[in-house]
């Protein structure tokens, strides 16, 4: 409510220039972040500044793009980030600057926590609940390091409101975790527009994966908005995790999933984890939508051509969103590997969007079953893997977990 007031007088020329939206973190692959913020008026000539502890500051110019008149967007990406336990960054000018922000990085034998949350779209009452919730979970003097969001974080990609009341204003009113905390996301249907043309209505999560140097930042086709490549891979503590592109499957995309699955970063990891929006099984959905409209083949290359690689080489866990429920399976596939076996699937899309209550299939396999709000708390620890999901409440609704 603050923050949607704030805009509002800004609007009617009352508030001089200010930020609509301080700075939102991701990972944007090993050792880099993409930062987006957003101000009321042209701010000057901006810099993202980022340094370590006690170390010369980094400055970079962000890339401009004008939403309207009163909504001016900013993004960069800096990197490498490396040998730190700490990096800290602030955006600064001379019309308007940001406090400083400290991102904590964890080693691979150190306790890595997740916050696992999807499809938060069109449901702001219920994600601030669900924010509620997470706050309470981890408590005033603790925090997740990575926020892994599954997709879907706004209803209609094109909208300003929609960002604003659906993602923004939540996050910066539950804690503004999106400072500090980076953000793995993955591209879903509702977040996603899948026009390669360069006025893309994506308004802020149009990052470009894999393009580090200045000279591929550079090329037009980033410049101009007509290059999206969403599907990349990092590592999170012991874990190695592969983000796949749901709404845009190409023969780029294949051929980088058969070859990251394949490569020694996932190979040695002691968690091997794919998250991708829709999951390979669905069994609740709109029924309309699912026979008539053709719906229940929005995934099918998920599961026809992608999860048996998943199995093929052994892949610990698939992470998805999509559906609005709960649900988790774990199923034997391989006795002859040398590892379980067993690869466990697991549905997150309860963040506060509209709840999928009819069932549409029944692929006889999840374990278990939730239809309401929630969230998951992943913690990632060398040898440990566990897996906690609660509703808003607070309350355990699910645990596995897994050593190596």
């Amino acid at each position: 409510m603050r923050t949607a007031t704030a805009i509002w007088l800004t609007e009617q020329n009352m508030y001089p220039c200010r930020f609509h939206k301080l700075p939102m973190l991701f990972e944007h692959g090993d050792n880099y972040y993409y930062v987006v913020w957003e101000t009321s008026c042209t701010s000057g000539a901006p810099l993202l500044e980022w340094w370590y502890d006690d170390a010369l500051r980094h400055s970079i110019e962000p890339w401009y793009r004008k939403i309207d008149d009163t909504h001016h967007r900013y993004t960069a990406i800096f990197g490498p980030v490396v040998n730190t336990s700490h990096v800290h960054y602030k955006v600064n000018n001379y019309r308007l600057s940001t406090k400083q922000y400290t991102i904590v990085r964890r080693g691979e034998a150190e306790l890595n926590r997740v916050l696992v949350i999807a499809d938060n779209q069109n449901g702001p009452t219920e994600f601030r609940k669900v924010l509620t919730g997470i706050q309470q979970y981890y408590g005033a003097s603790s925090k997740p390091d990575t926020i892994l969001h599954v997709g879907d974080a706004v209803q209609n990609v094109g909208s300003l409101s929609n960002w604003q009341r659906q993602l923004f204003a939540p996050m910066e009113d539950k804690s503004g975790l999106h400072h500090t905390t980076p953000t793995l996301f993955v591209p879903g249907n509702h977040d996603h527009d899948k026009r390669r043309v360069p006025s893309n209505r994506n308004l802020y999560m149009d990052m470009y994966h894999g393009l580090y140097n200045t000279d591929e930042l550079g090329k037009a086709a980033v410049t101009n908005g007509s290059y999206h490549r969403f599907f990349h891979s990092l590592t999170v503590g012991s874990a190695r995790i592969i983000v796949l592109d749901a709404e845009c499957p190409s023969e780029e995309e294949s051929e980088f999933l058969e070859r990251e699955l394949q490569s020694l970063e996932f190979q040695s990891a002691r968690f091997r984890i794919v998250t991708v929006h829709i999951p390979p099984y669905i069994e609740f959905w709109d029924p309309y939508g699912w026979n008539k409209k053709n719906e229940k083949h929005w995934g099918e290359h998920i599961r026809l051509e992608y999860d048996p690689l998943f199995r093929k080489h052994n892949v610990d866990l698939v992470i998805s969103g999509h559906q609005h429920n709960y649900q988790r399976s774990t199923v034997r596939h391989n006795t002859n590997s040398a590892r379980s076996g067993t690869i466990t699937y697991a549905i997150v899309g309860g963040a506060g969007g509209v709840l999928d209550l009819e069932r549409v299939e029944d692929w006889n396999m999840y374990n278990v079953t939730y239809l309401n709000h929630h969230f998951v708390a992943l913690d990632i620890k060398d040898r440990s893997l566990s897996w906690t999901a609660l509703n808003s409440a607070g309350t355990v609704i699910d645990h596995f977990a897994l050593q190596r």
